[in-house]
């Protein structure tokens, strides 16, 4: 059984936001976001200079960040995108999450929508549970 976890970073500062992610013990941040070259707020951007943006910022903390675009919810927009995005894992999940096997746990899957609830970081989360017995907490 793997252990993960669950962040979104909106409103948050980027202090409190490696505190909680050291607080409960993650080991390596896997970025869900499409565009995360896009963040609207520096400190959470992918950078090219591995030393800025969010990558840095986890570093700084002592936490591994790999990005994982292919993960990122296809059908924003959409005003039923979450039920289209749990109904592409349920095809494509398999092909999804082969590159999590490597990935050093505990992984927290992170993205900007701060509410859980409100993003596709759940439909990933159940999927991984249902179909490989990870459990997960969500931190808010």
């Amino acid at each position: 059984m793997t252990t993960a976890f669950t962040i979104g970073y909106g409103g948050r500062p980027p202090d409190e936001f490696t505190r909680l992610l050291a607080a409960h013990g993650v080991a390596t941040v896997v970025d869900v976001r499409l565009r995360p070259d896009k963040a609207s707020v520096g400190s959470y951007a992918l950078a090219k200079d591995t030393d800025k943006g969010i990558a840095g910022l986890l570093a700084r903390a002592g936490i591994g960040y790999v990005s994982l675009p292919e993960l990122g919810n296809l059908f924003l927009g959409y005003p039923d995108s979450l039920a289209r995005y749990a109904a592409f894992l349920d095809r494509a999940g398999p092909l999804l999450f082969d590159r999590l096997a490597d990935v050093p746990g505990p992984v927290c899957l992170m993205c900007a929508e701060k509410r859980v609830a409100e993003c596709h970081r759940k439909a990933i989360a159940d999927h991984l549970a249902a179909a490989r017995g990870w459990t997960f907490t969500h931190i808010e």
